[in-house]
């Protein structure tokens, strides 16, 4: 019994020695692989930012920031380095931003992506020295618009975020929140939007949104930062403040499309008709709207990968002399965050206004050959099947 005692006192002896020196040496050690762990974010800060020092963590919690800002860091010399998210042609583009005290770009870099031409990797050296005045200008790649334009937004909201938390203000609201601000404030007495298909010509009207409620339209004249958005009412009437000249032009317009119908053309009464040619319509204004569809990735495909199958089917507004009114991608099963792009307002809106001869002058999509090739050849047979009817093809 007295050597079982023992051996219980020798080990509890033994474990509180091993915990002591433990604790010591875990006193001695923490501060430096505490130290080790700083110097190695360090290091990855000062990528963006080489004169930065003394990075410190901020508690974003403080602050309202983009969504796309996933960390932030203050230095001792006033700047700041952000983590950001985006998406380009595929999702998750983690962009890391430094920002210098007088809010210009010191570097930008992306430290992970999806994208498929990898132009995100040189992308970010365009936009060192970039200020929240001038980053708008940076041009984006041909050929790899929405990757490279994503990350010009990231880095813009790297520079708006600087601003905030150097206690400066700014609108950080996204192109939805202020489309939607836009037009709740232009027709007060409608809830949600949806954009017209126009298929008239219209005078100085660049969209068209109605109020899912009935209570009426906004008409957009202008675009980007010049647009007026102007409401009409469910009569016809403008109800928002503005000029007598731009007041009668809208409610002519509104008329004008009020009073617009669609007639189905009998396709079977032209031989010549493109077999891509699905449905066409003539306006009560003599203009054309035709559904159409091109063989893009779905149809083609590669020796990598299957095809979906299915065609990108397009709807084309013309005018009788072969101009392009409107366009919008009806369907599309094109790979998803590269083809699929096709879907978007910022690809296939390149075409309005194009004719015959312009169509093709539009920025292709990054990686995405052939669909871009089976979009272009969609809206050829729109203006092929508007000559034939039109008699002059």
């Amino acid at each position: 019994m007295k050597n079982h005692i023992k051996s219980i006192l020798s080990l509890t002896v033994i474990c509180a020695v091993v915990t002591v020196l433990l604790a010591g040496t875990n006193m001695l050690t923490a501060p430096i692989i505490e130290k080790n762990q700083a110097a190695a974010a360090n290091e990855a800060l000062l990528v963006v930012m080489p004169d930065g020092t003394d990075f410190a963590a901020v508690d974003l919690t403080q602050y309202t920031l983009p969504s796309s800002v996933l960390e932030a860091y203050s230095e001792a010399g006033g700047g700041h380095v952000f983590k950001l998210t985006a998406s380009g042609y595929g999702p998750n583009m983690i962009i890391m931003c430094g920002v210098d005290a007088a809010g210009t770009v010191t570097g930008a870099v992306c430290l992970s992506s999806n994208e498929t031409l990898g132009h995100e990797k040189t992308y970010g050296e365009s936009t060192k020295g970039a200020t929240a005045e001038t980053i708008d200008s940076v041009a984006t790649i041909s050929g790899a618009t929405m990757t490279t334009e994503n990350y010009r937004n990231a880095v813009k909201d790297a520079l708006n975020s600087a601003i905030i938390l150097g206690g400066g203000s700014v609108d950080i609201r996204t192109e939805e929140e202020i489309l939607a601000d836009n037009l709740a404030a232009a027709l007060p007495a409608g809830d949600t939007f949806t954009e017209v298909f126009i298929h008239e010509a219209l005078t100085d009207v660049s969209a068209v949104y109605t109020a899912a409620n009935g209570a009426g339209s906004v008409y957009v004249t202008g675009e980007g930062e010049d647009a007026l958005f102007v409401g009409v009412g469910a009569d016809g009437v403008v109800v928002s403040d503005v000029d007598a000249a731009i007041k009668a032009n809208i409610e002519a317009q509104a008329a004008v499309l009020a009073a617009s119908t669609l007639t189905e053309i009998d396709l079977s009464q032209y031989a010549d008709m493109p077999k891509q040619v699905d449905k066409a319509y003539k306006t009560s204004g003599g203009n054309y709207v035709i559904e159409t569809h091109g063989s893009g990735f779905g149809i083609n495909g590669d020796h990598y990968y299957n095809p979906s199958g299915e065609y990108i089917y397009v709807k084309v507004a013309l005018t009788a002399d072969g101009k392009v009114i409107n366009c919008v991608t009806l369907a599309q099963s094109e790979t998803d965050g590269i083809g699929s792009a096709c879907a978007d307002k910022e690809f296939y809106s390149q075409f309005n206004g194009k004719d015959e001869t312009t169509y093709k002058d539009i920025d292709a999509i990054s990686g995405a050959t052939l669909t871009t090739n089976g979009y272009k050849s969609a809206v050829s047979k729109a203006f092929e099947a508007v000559k034939i009817m039109e008699g002059v093809a």
